[in-house]
């Protein structure tokens, strides 16, 4: 059966809503998302822009998520590895596993803005380089003892990670990917599970379709002897009222504001270029600044039946284990969010399940 969660990526700023208001709002959809049975919060890391820059910190708001729940999974969406020495991320999310006691998802992601680049002094053409070693690196200091490494970017020898990690034998590892297809292949042949972060335009979802296929056979190659199976999880905006027509126009309202804040962040890659980001300038800051922000991603907005519809086509085509609404796109209100979450548990996810089980 797919799983379902919440997505969290903050879009504001001073201006609109002070840091406290935004947290608890977020925690106040937290325990609900709890209450109402989700199987997942997610939040990712982003840095000084209001696209993000409320969440520097995911493990710290999971970790306030983890003192006020006792059964919600959390995600991390991802981690920005290229920013963070393996020693110092072993640590603090074995800390935060034992903490949630055991409740701990780690997803990583090699970040894309030319800004958060410059502002840490990582060149982007090693952020591939960069972010594989680094996740490996945490990878064996979760699991081993006296671990050493020797890389262009980091190196020790004979370290033993504290605290242990409470899952063993580790927490489970996500990795995000967008458009890169060696990425797919990379996150397949490691036996990861794998994070579409941001999902693609419609017009783009049979593309997506076929690089989830392709991470797919690359695990199962990899790792099908194992027992091990493949997990996809995808990021998709949602929100729900009792009309159709009340769900577009304030979804609609929204997203655009959504993606003209990422818009103003995406701006920083006019002029930049690298080797590592093959495409991500076109597919970037043309698409996003362009207007074109009802296209720009995969989005939900319906009364329950018509959005209970729209997840199955979604559903069927790319088949997620687990579907994460992105549910603080555009400075929305917490009872925006509040009637979106209660429609889904109430009235979409009972139609989904019983397909399922039909």
């Amino acid at each position: 059966m797919t799983e379902y969660g919440i997505s969290l990526l903050p879009d504001t700023g001073v201006d609109v809503r002070s840091p406290r208001d935004y947290y608890d709002n977020l925690l106040a959809a937290s325990r609900l998302t709890e209450e109402l049975g989700f199987e997942y919060i997610k939040m990712t890391e982003h840095y000084m822009d209001p696209y993000g820059g409320y969440c520097a910190d995911p493990l710290a708001f999971l970790s306030a998520v983890a003192a006020q729940t006792s059964r919600v999974r959390l995600m991390t969406g991802g981690i920005q590895a290229s920013f963070h020495h393996p020693i110092q991320l072993a640590a603090h999310t074995a800390q935060l596993d034992a903490l949630s006691h055991g409740r701990l998802e780690v997803g990583f992601a090699r970040a894309f803005l030319p800004y958060e680049f410059d502002a840490f002094g990582v060149d982007m053409d090693t952020s591939t380089e960069r972010f594989r070693g680094t996740v490996d690196a945490v990878v064996r200091l979760w699991t081993g003892r006296r671990v050493s490494e020797d890389t262009p970017f980091f190196r020790y020898k004979g370290v033993t990670s504290q605290p242990p990690v409470t899952q063993q034998p580790h927490p489970p590892v996500w990795a995000a990917a967008l458009f890169t297809k060696s990425s797919f292949e990379w996150i397949g042949d490691r036996g990861h599970n794998l994070l579409i972060a941001s999902s693609p335009s419609r017009e783009k979802a049979g593309q997506l379709k076929e690089l989830i296929e392709l991470y797919r056979e690359r695990f199962l190659a990899a790792h099908g002897h194992t027992g091990r199976r493949p997990r996809v999880a995808i990021s998709i905006a949602l929100l729900l009222a009792e009309s159709d027509e009340e769900a577009r126009a304030e979804g609609g309202r929204h997203l655009r504001r959504h993606w003209d804040t990422f818009a103003a962040a995406a701006r920083s890659w006019q002029g930049r270029g690298s080797t590592s980001y093959e495409g991500y300038r076109e597919a970037l800051v043309d698409k996003h600044s362009a207007g074109n922000s009802e296209d720009a991603g995969m989005a939900v907005f319906g009364a329950p039946a018509s959005a209970a519809e729209q997840i199955r086509e979604i559903r069927d085509l790319l088949r997620p284990d687990v579907m994460l609404w992105q549910l603080d796109f555009g400075q929305q209100p917490r009872s925006t969010m509040e009637r979106t979450l209660r429609l889904f548990a109430e009235r979409v996810r009972p139609r989904l399940d019983e397909t399922e089980r039909s």
